[in-house]
């Protein structure tokens, strides 16, 4: 094997990012069913390295291969495509204690 091999990256929704530097992204691809020949939407989830903390819930991110990085770790963040609705603060209202 040569060194230019290009590294495989997928395109995905990130669904959490409670751990330090690590987020999960859920990646989805559509496959006929083998028996009722109809389109079925299957998701699969990826840990991801994400050394900035940048990445939060329901943004779409590009991740790429990378070494391990942990025991379930291969995946590393390279880009976050948009930003996605997440949690947004709720303002108490005023004279409500």
């Amino acid at each position: 094997m040569s060194g230019t091999d290009t590294k495989r990256s997928k395109v995905g929704r990130v669904v959490s990012d409670k751990m330090d530097k690590t987020v999960v992204v859920s990646v989805e691809r559509l496959r006929r069913h083998p028996v009722y020949k109809r389109v079925v939407r299957l998701s699969t989830k990826f840990k991801a390295h994400d050394a900035d903390n940048a990445a939060r819930v329901g943004d779409t991110v590009r991740i790429v291969e990378s070494r391990p990085l942990s025991r379930e770790k291969r995946w590393t963040v390279v880009e976050i495509l948009s930003r996605g609705a997440g949690e947004q603060l709720i303002e108490p209202a005023e004279g409500a204690e």
